[in-house]
């Protein structure tokens, strides 16, 4: 079982937290509306799983389908009567994951994987750090109550070496890079300006939020093995695009035009 919350967040950039005071002022607390955005491709025997744990508090769930061969979005169709599917012509998680973000209408967006290797209860506490106060909330295999059953040594040691990559060009204290699980306030899309059609995207977003100066906080989160069917990915090709992405991204302008107001 997880740690309790206050124990499982880590925070990464050298933004301060939110002030708490403002937490204890006794103002009305709206609930943002939470948007699910999950990709999918052929993912047909594992939604049945993962769309029925969605929490009720969801404002919509996103279904970003990249040519399915199996019954996936009649299944999603079935599984939630207020699914909202979007079809993207265009190959890549990267380019599922844009998708989505465009039809998204909340006003946090929660990214998570179809294949059953993410608890969709544990969008309960990005939801809640980002409250608190964060901007962006990554989830983290490798902090206190947090693990995984889906990595192989190999995958693992990888992804420690292009997160102390990371940490070395960029700053900041990420523990767990390539980990697709997130959380972030809409109205960051334009800073994000994804613009990566694979799996590099989840790497993307990390470093253009570091870039930018977001808040940005680490909760614990387990990976489980994917339900059923086999990973679209692949570990050196897709390592080989994440490395590409930090070391491009260096020599790229410093920060989003959109922080200087443009365009």
């Amino acid at each position: 079982m997880n740690a309790p919350v206050p124990n499982i967040l880590s925070h990464i950039s050298k933004v301060p937290a939110a002030d708490a005071i403002n937490l204890a002022l006794g103002r009305p607390l709206m609930m943002p509306r939470v948007s699910f955005v999950v990709p999918t491709l052929n993912e047909a025997k594992n939604l049945p799983w993962l769309l029925p744990r969605i929490p009720t508090w969801a404002h919509e769930v996103i279904i970003v389908d990249g040519r399915s061969t199996d019954d996936t979005v009649a299944v999603a169709r079935g599984l939630r009567e207020d699914v909202k599917v979007v079809m993207e012509p265009r190959r890549g998680k990267g380019a599922a994951l844009q998708a989505g973000f465009r039809a998204a209408t909340g006003d946090i967006i929660v990214m998570i994987d179809a294949d059953g290797s993410m608890v969709p209860e544990e969008a309960i506490v990005f939801v809640g750090a980002l409250i608190a106060g964060a901007d962006l909330v990554k989830g983290s295999r490798f902090l206190q109550g947090a693990g995984t059953d889906d990595m192989s040594t190999f995958r693992m040691l990888g992804n420690w070496g292009l997160t102390m990559l990371v940490r070395m060009l960029y700053g900041g204290s990420f523990s767990d890079l390539c980990y697709g699980y997130m959380a972030f306030w809409t109205k960051h899309v334009p800073t994000l300006n994804c613009d990566c059609d694979g799996f590099e995207i989840e790497t993307l977003i990390n470093v253009r939020a570091l870039k930018n100066e977001l808040n940005i906080v680490e909760v614990a989160s387990f990976e489980a093995p994917r339900i059923s069917g086999l990973s679209n990915l692949r570990a050196i090709p897709d390592g080989w695009r994440v490395l590409k992405t930090i070391l491009r991204e260096k020599v790229r302008s410093p920060v989003s035009l959109v922080a200087y107001g443009y365009p």
